[in-house]
């Protein structure tokens, strides 16, 4: 006898993915989440206006979140949650040591064989081939930052709390990897990479930071290890997005005993 699914409920995971803030019209300012529940189950997690969140609730990577859900009736992804936020409760931290065996049953070395198995979450183990950033022009920046101030305008009036609009980065941050289906491009959406150039550009400003992203990102985290976790598109299943970039030891089936 076939179980019928459930259609809401709580539940538990390690957030994994926290990509940068976009801008819709149907929730305004939101950022899309992912993470692995307890049983090793990929769940992405929207919408969460994440900048409206009481500072109790701000979670990051390797977090271990508590909270409610629902199916969604517009997204038909096995994996995606409609995410209650005021029900966002953090209970925890996935220790440094515990990391690669957590992980190590999730990655995977090939897009095309996870999007024929119906899913649209991966933790992807890849060969990276190169790293760039290529600088936004005038009118992409200008154009993202009106449609962030436009919403801004309009949720203020309904917010207790207004937010400072959000600035979207002025760099595209790009990787070239290569898989087991061949090589692939893609551009880094994980909201970490932009925050990071931010703060190596306060630090030692813009020329300096991009050299150090450089270094970090296209040198150190390839040679010494790391994971891209890839979600599909919402409107186009067989677009991959590199939504997370990990740095991680190689992950092996041995950590798994």
């Amino acid at each position: 006898m076939n179980k019928t699914p459930q259609k809401s409920g709580e539940a538990e995971a390690i957030v994994i993915i926290k990509a940068a803030p976009q801008m819709g019209q149907k929730h305004g300012e939101t950022v899309c989440c992912a993470g692995i529940d307890i049983q090793g189950n990929w769940l992405r997690l929207y919408p969460v206006a994440f900048r409206t969140l009481d500072e109790g609730k701000k979670f990051g990577r390797w977090d271990r979140i508590r909270f409610r859900w629902r199916l969604p009736n517009d997204d038909p992804r096995p994996e995606s949650r409609r995410i209650d936020q005021d029900s966002i409760r953090l209970i925890g931290e996935l220790k440094p040591s515990e990391r690669q065996r957590f992980l190590a049953a999730r990655v995977v070395t090939s897009l095309q064989r996870e999007r024929a198995a119906g899913r649209s979450l991966a933790l992807l183990s890849a060969r990276v081939t190169d790293f760039s950033f290529e600088r936004k022009s005038d009118g992409d920046l200008d154009r993202e930052r009106a449609a962030f101030t436009a919403m801004h305008n309009q949720e203020d009036l309904f917010n207790s709390r207004p937010l400072i609009p959000y600035q979207p980065c002025p760099y595209r941050f790009r990787y070239h990897y290569e898989t087991d289906d061949g090589p692939r491009r893609g551009t880094c959406q994980d909201w970490e990479i932009e925050a990071t150039f931010y703060h190596w550009r306060s630090r030692m400003g813009e020329a300096s930071a991009l050299a150090e992203m450089q270094r970090v990102f296209g040198q150190e985290y390839p040679a010494r290890g790391m994971l891209l976790a890839m979600g599909t598109h919402s409107l186009y299943p067989d677009t991959w997005l590199i939504n997370g970039v990990i740095r991680l030891d190689p992950v092996s089936q041995g950590a798994l005993f």
